[in-house]
């Protein structure tokens, strides 16, 4: 599979985790996937995150997937938005909110990569990575 969309990828596997009920999910790593990540777990949509080397010396990234009492992932949706085909960006106005406000957009601005609702507060625009809820 070429990685035409390695952020693509890792929600893919992450998705995929959460619906197999699996603890933890291994991703390979890059700084852009370790910031979306970060961003998960401040937002408490999953437990922890692990940046780790492989035997191999490449980097992973290792995601505890985060369940509810009753064993339901706390990640009910996640949606790729900006794509390397098609750019997504927003003002800081427009940002998207997610369920109503009940998700997060996760987006990549001049001041790192932060929350749609921090983006509006610190009135930055920026690519939109990824929905959440």
């Amino acid at each position: 599979m070429s990685m035409t969309d390695p952020i693509a990828d890792l929600l893919t596997r992450v998705r995929n985790a959460a619906k197999e009920k699996h603890e933890k999910v291994e991703i390979p790593a890059s700084r852009l996937k370790a910031n979306v990540v970060r961003v998960l777990k401040e937002e408490g949509y999953i437990k922890n995150f692990r940046l780790m080397r492989e035997d191999g010396g490449r980097p992973v990234i290792k995601v505890y997937l985060k369940y509810t009492e009753a064993g339901e992932s706390v990640i009910r949706g996640i949606r790729r938005v900006s794509r390397p085909g098609l750019r997504r960006y927003s003002s800081y106005e427009d940002m998207p909110r997610p369920l109503g406000g009940a998700g997060i957009a996760i987006v990549s601005t001049s001041k790192g990569v932060i929350t749609g609702h921090r983006a509006r507060t610190q009135k930055v625009g920026g690519e939109i990575i990824c929905e959440v809820w």
